[in-house]
């Protein structure tokens, strides 16, 4: 850890910590996630903190493993070549940028198919639908990381990469566009998986566009401080 850059290691610490915390909050009747998760902003438990806080909350182990797994991986090269300032704002606007998509899909969702409705019925009992948007609640850094994926593939197109199953390496530029692509066909697919697809892309397009103006303002055509 004393290897790593500074807003890396933060970001790392951070997120362990809330996870851990959010444990210890459930043994006392507290569900973190319920209240620092990104609910629908048409919900009553929608605060404007939300977009922030949810990004440094998971939902279980495996969730919050492969997230920081990625953030180690690539957002510590990232943080050498932006510099510790611009990393930190890259990954803030990422996040933020994700979380606004989010509610952008979930308000289609909601005036395509729930607004009709007084309630929803899940099999088991019929849901006030105040309340079942209040269960509309997004957690996870997920988008900032897509947004740190994509900042990699733009940096060091030509990195090869190994990709499990893959059994050959990749150029960081294909394999930007394949998660991408993959991530377009879930979230168009509505497979219910529970996962917020476009609010991964949502990352990776604020990032894409943050990255595109400093370009622009460095003059040089390269991203570098």
């Amino acid at each position: 850890m004393n290897n790593l850059p500074t807003v890396t290691k933060n970001l790392l610490i951070i997120n362990v910590l809330c996870f851990f915390g959010g444990i210890v909050a459930k043994r006392y009747g507290i569900d973190l996630n319920d209240v620092l998760g990104l609910h629908f902003f048409m919900a009553s438990d929608f605060k404007l903190f939300q977009l922030v806080t949810y990004m440094f909350m998971h939902a279980d182990f495996q969730h919050i493993f492969f997230n920081m797994f990625a953030v180690w991986m690539f957002g510590r090269t990232l943080e050498q070549v932006l510099g510790p300032k611009r990393f930190l704002t890259y990954y803030m606007v990422c996040g933020i940028g994700a979380g606004l998509v989010q509610e952008v899909i979930q308000y289609i969702q909601y005036v395509t198919e729930l607004s009709h409705y007084s309630g929803v019925d899940t099999g088991i009992a019929v849901i006030p639908m105040q309340e079942y948007l209040n269960m509309m609640t997004t957690v996870g850094a997920s988008g900032a990381v897509y947004g740190i994926l994509l900042a990699f593939g733009m940096l060091f197109p030509n990195s090869q990469m190994f990709v499990f199953p893959i059994p050959f390496p990749i150029k960081a530029k294909f394999f930007v566009i394949g998660y991408a692509v993959i991530e377009l066909f879930a979230g168009l697919g509505a497979s219910g998986d529970g996962i917020a697809h476009f609010a991964h892309l949502g990352g990776m397009i604020f990032g894409f566009f943050l990255m595109m103006y400093w370009r622009k303002k460095n003059n040089n055509g390269q991203f570098y401080i």
